[in-house]
Formats: structure tokens, C-alpha cells, sequence
């Protein structure tokens, strides 16, 4: 399944990482199919806590739609606090974005350790209304949020003008969020993550035995005691997705621009559904995303041509003053659950077999969330808040 399509930007950011040519053993403790965002999360989990960890991948390293990735990481999710609490409760709800709070803290923490520069840098968000009907709500949400305790401020329309260069009704501000280069993330996490890798390796099936998970490739039949499922946004090697779907979503990527840009720059998004999101590189550039469509496929250089166009106008609609030409444009499939939840755990029926798919705009924070999960389960403890992003829900994996 082809991912992306276009003239992608992370990977011109940095080399290709170089990974030695290895006999795999016949068992290990772990084996990770997916060598993207998750898979590269777990296997740093997993290494530094001891474990014996294969990660295969039938493309290279941080290939698949790792290298689309937004980079942009925020504690808020596609579904505000206030939303969720009607979904799960208000319990649940806040529980959730607590663990994607603290995620976001683990990142920073982890960032900092790596011995490879990431382009990590901390910002805050800014989530503006898109039209006055959603001011309400967005009242709502801050009260909520602020109730539990999280770091928000609301600016109204004075307020925001003071701090960005377009008018808006209303925005929230959070704080501890940051932005990464997620190509250099995720080889920064595999060169410190010392264990063996196998490339341009399919998995074709895998089978949850007595003791053991057999995993079936292209290069061969490998044992471990656990198999961790980091597939993302392609058709699962086995189980099926229940509650889920597939989009293609746009990016462009400006020329650097020569004049300073908005207040700290924050991370920009808005409170419409497909939403316009953009971020700022450490080249100052903008990237510019968003115009999802409900298609699966990613989409022609035409396609990609022409709502790269969009992006842009919608940019300069919020800064005039900027001269905005593209430098790249691209479009990437990616997935999102029914209830904007991630699909975390083991699975139902197939013993010591795990997921952890991280679909929605907080992938990368949901993939951490998920690498802590999942060490706690394969040490046989039950970790804080695995009700709530079980397969066995409603929408998961079966």
C-alpha cells in the first residue's frame, strides 16, 4: 500500500539512516513490525529496559508515513475535552488527556536524552475558533479544562490580535506542547535504540502459540515471546480494524521566509472538521496541512497541485504580509478511529500479541502513550488507563 505521493520535505531534511546487515536470531524477547513512529518508540522502550528486540519493516526506516508525520505534538486532541467527557465520561475524558499530558512530557524528556539532533523544540498551541458559532463551545472546553487543572488561557478576539497577526473570535492557548522533525526523530530513537533490524522484510503472518508468537516473513520464520503490531496506517498483517477509517490528507511547505514570524511560534489549528493546522520549521518555513478528503488511496501530483494551491490561500488569508511560495507539496494517507481514540493493548483472542496504532492528529504522542502501555502489559502489569484504549471496545481490533 502506497502511503504518500509528492515531493515529500522531512526526508531532504537529513541522510538516510544506515542500518548494519544482521543474521537474525531465531527467538527474541519482542519483535516490531513497523520501523516508523511507534515501532521506533517501542523499541527504545523496550532495549532500555532490557529486552532482547527485533524490529522489521518491508520498507526502510521511518519510510511509510512517518516521513508525512506533522511533527506538530500537542496534549489536545482532535476531540476536545468537553466532547469526550459526553463520549466516555467525564472521568475517563480527563484521564485521557492527562496520560497524552504526560506523554507529551515523556517526549521532552526523551528528546533531550537522544545523542542525535531532532529539531525538537518546545511551543505552545494556539486552537482558534474558526467561525463565532464555535466560541461557545470553545468557552466550554477552556472551562473544563481549566477545572481539571490543565495550562490554558482563553484570548478573546483582542487578546489573540495582540498576540498573532490575524483576527479571530476567540482562541484557547495551551502550553508543553513542541514541535520535532519526525524523520530525525525517529533515527535518533533507532540509533540509540541497540538492537537488531531487519529492512525491506514483509511480514506475511504471525501465530500466537503456546509459549511463543510465531512471525512468518520474507527473509524467513522468527519466534519471541511477544509481537508488537506498529503498522499503521496499512492493513494489519492480521486482526481487522473495527471503527475505523482511512483519509488522505495535504500538505505544502513553504520557501524560507525572510522576516520574523508570529509570537513564540506557536503551533496554529483551528476548531473546524478536517481542520487547517500550521507550523513553523527551524528554517523558518511554514508548513501548511489539512483539505482531508474520506479516501484511502493518496492522491495524483494533479490533486496534490491543486490543494496545495488552497493551503496556501487559506495562509495568506491569515498573513498577508507573507510571501508564500511552495517549495514542496505532498499528500499522505492517514487514519482515524470512530471515537478519536487510539487502538492500544493486546488482542483479544491472539495471545501475547499487541497493537498499537495510533490514529489521529496526536499520533506521536499516542505512540508514546502506547510504548509505556505496552512495556506495562509484556511485564505482566496492567498500566493506568487501558480501558479506555483497549481493543475489545466498541471500536478496535478484532
Amino acid at each position: 500500500m502506497n502511503l504518500t505521493n509528492g515531493h515529500l520535505f522531512w526526508p531532504t531534511t537529513t541522510a538516510p539512516l544506515t542500518v548494519p546487515k544482521i543474521k537474525p536470531k531465531a527467538h527474541y524477547d519482542v519483535i516490531i513490525i513497523g520501523a516508523g513512529m511507534s515501532g521506533a518508540l517501542c523499541a527504545y522502550e523496550l532495549t532500555k529496559q532490557g529486552y532482547d528486540v527485533l524490529s522489521i519493516d518491508k520498507r526502510h526506516l521511518a519510510e511509510g508515513s512517518t516521513s508525512a508525520n506533522t511533527g506538530l505534538l500537542q496534549y489536545s486532541n482532535d476531540i476536545m475535552l468537553v466532547d469526550l467527557a459526553e463520549q466516555i465520561g467525564e472521568e475517563d475524558a480527563v484521564l485521557f488527556y492527562r496520560l497524552c499530558e504526560q506523554a507529551m512530557q515523556d517526549l521532552t524528556t526523551l528528546a533531550t536524552s537522544l545523542s542525535r539532533n531532532t529539531d525538537y523544540i518546545e511551543r505552545p498551541s494556539i486552537y482558534y475558533a474558526s467561525t463565532a458559532e464555535d466560541v461557545p463551545r470553545l468557552q466550554k472546553n477552556y472551562t473544563l479544562l481549566k477545572k481539571h487543572g490543565f495550562e490554558v488561557a482563553y484570548l478573546d478576539r483582542q487578546a489573540l490580535a495582540n498576540e498573532m497577526p490575524f483576527k479571530k473570535e476567540a482562541a484557547l492557548k495551551t502550553y508543553g506542547d513542541a514541535e520535532v522533525n519526525p524523520v530525525k526523530f525517529v533515527q535518533a530513537l533507532f540509533s540509540d535504540a541497540k538492537h537488531d533490524i531487519v529492512e525491506e522484510c514483509e511480514v506475511t503472518a504471525t501465530y500466537s502459540e503456546e509459549t511463543q508468537v510465531r512471525v512468518e516473513t520474507s527473509k524467513g520464520t522468527f519466534h519471541a515471546k511477544h509481537v508488537i503490531h506498529t503498522t499503521g496506517y496499512e492493513t494489519p498483517v492480521v486482526g481487522k480494524r473495527i471503527g475505523a477509517a482511512i483519509h488522505r490528507s495535504y500538505v505544502v511547505v513553504t520557501e524560507p521566509i525572510n522576516e520574523q514570524l508570529w509570537q513564540d511560534d506557536a503551533l496554529i489549528w483551528e476548531t473546524a472538521h478536517p481542520y487547517l493546522y500550521i507550523r513553523t520549521t527551524v528554517d523558518n518555513r511554514l508548513i501548511i496541512g489539512g483539505l482531508d478528503e474520506d479516501i484511502a488511496v493518496p492522491p495524483t501530483d494533479k490533486a496534490i497541485q491543486q490543494h496545495a494551491e488552497k493551503l496556501l490561500k487559506e495562509a495568506r488569508e491569515l498573513f498577508p504580509s507573507y510571501d508564500l511560495k511552495a517549495a514542496y507539496a505532498y499528500g499522505a494517507t492517514f487514519g482515524e478511529s470512530y471515537d478519536n481514540l487510539p487502538f492500544i493493548g493486546e488482542h483479544p483472542t491472539k495471545k501475547r500479541q499487541y497493537y498499537l496504532l495510533g490514529y489521529g492528529g496526536n499520533g506521536t504522542v499516542y505512540s508514546m502513550m502506547g510504548a509505556k502501555m505496552i512495556t506495562s502489559f509484556i511485564k505482566g502489569k496492567e498500566p493506568v488507563g487501558a480501558h479506555i484504549v483497549r481493543l475489545s471496545r466498541t471500536n478496535g481490533v478484532r
